[in-house]
């Protein structure tokens, strides 16, 4: 085990004594990691950002970072923090370069570091050209990645991104994920989401909570794993009806289901490896003349994983209740 930069031990809050927003969390995440906070919107994942940056007070249960329990207090290590929220504004009448001069300050660093630090951040985030215009006349994907080097303004330990691809379009959210997975390489960063494929694409491991509960972590892998449903995804060109006619009977196969006019999902014997139900079934396709344009596995899918550990909590509830 590494050394454990966020430790969240039973964490628990209630507003008003009505509202559980956060249900007894259990999450850890260790030095270097890129860690995806994932849940659906509304689960307690802003809740839980505001407990760790210590904006807010536990009910129960307790969150340390660094190895120190966290508190509205705890400015000492808030210092050691960047964080990005969603959707950040800025005053509108002020630059690039004005804004993190004064982050800069706040932060009490020296001229000298503040202006060469702003401009490196600057050349980084893809602002130089704009680094005198007002921020008023920014776009989203702009203003995000203001936002971000604002964030690194104090070099920070750990990096806070409350979902920093909310709003962007295709463009703007690939590059932001680029930058997030250039920064993972120097420093931890705790990146909340509710888009899986931006999970699935920079985080080296993942928590998942729903309705205020953890409900998994661990590593992207294990996700995977856990959530495995041992079926191969097939897209064919030629007689899609015959083929399927030759998946009856065979030993290895479970089940089958066509996707429109091309697609085949057929569902294999758990106690098969993986490897060797994709060559058997590239091997069918051959056999029956058939033309194979993708084969792929449903195990590597993170929105199968995310949803196989919803249907489970949903379904533990039920029975919990029952």
């Amino acid at each position: 085990m590494g050394q454990r930069v966020i430790e969240m031990d039973n964490l628990t809050k209630i507003f008003g004594e009505k509202l559980i927003a956060v249900n007894n969390v259990n999450f850890a995440v260790e030095k270097g990691a890129i860690f995806g906070f994932l849940g659906p919107n509304g689960a307690g994942k802003t809740t839980t950002i505001r407990l760790l940056l210590g904006l807010i007070r536990p009910t129960a249960g307790e969150i340390r970072v660094f190895g120190e329990k966290m508190t509205p207090d705890s400015s000492n290590l808030r210092r050691r923090m960047g964080y990005l929220p969603t959707n950040p504004r800025f005053p509108p009448k002020m630059t690039p370069i004005g804004y993190l001069d004064f982050v800069g300050k706040l932060f009490r660093l020296r001229r000298e570091e503040r202006m060469k630090r702003l401009s490196t951040l600057i050349r980084s985030v893809g602002l130089l050209s704009d680094s005198s215009r007002e921020i008023a006349g920014f776009s989203t994907g702009m203003v995000t990645r203001l936002g971000l080097a604002a964030a690194l303004m104090n070099d920070p330990e750990l990096l806070i991104l409350d979902e920093p691809t909310s709003g962007l379009d295709p463009a703007g959210r690939k590059s932001t994920l680029e930058l997030i997975a250039e920064l993972g390489k120097e420093k931890t960063i705790f990146v909340s989401s509710h888009i899986l494929t931006d999970i699935d694409r920079i985080c080296t491991d993942v928590g998942v909570i729903s309705e205020g509960k953890g409900i998994f972590s661990g590593s992207m892998r294990e996700m995977k794993k856990s959530t495995r449903s041992h079926v191969v995804r097939l897209e064919l060109e030629g007689d899609v009806g015959k083929f399927c006619e030759s998946l009856k009977g065979v030993k290895w196969v479970r089940g089958f289901e066509t996707r429109g006019d091309f697609g085949v999902d057929i569902t294999f014997d758990p106690a098969m490896p993986m490897a060797d139900a994709v060559e058997e079934a590239t091997r069918l396709v051959s056999s029956q003349g058939l033309d194979l344009i993708s084969i792929s596995s449903s195990t590597s899918s993170i929105e199968d994983a995310f949803m196989g550990l919803l249907r489970d909590e949903e379904s533990h509830r039920f029975v919990t209740a029952a």
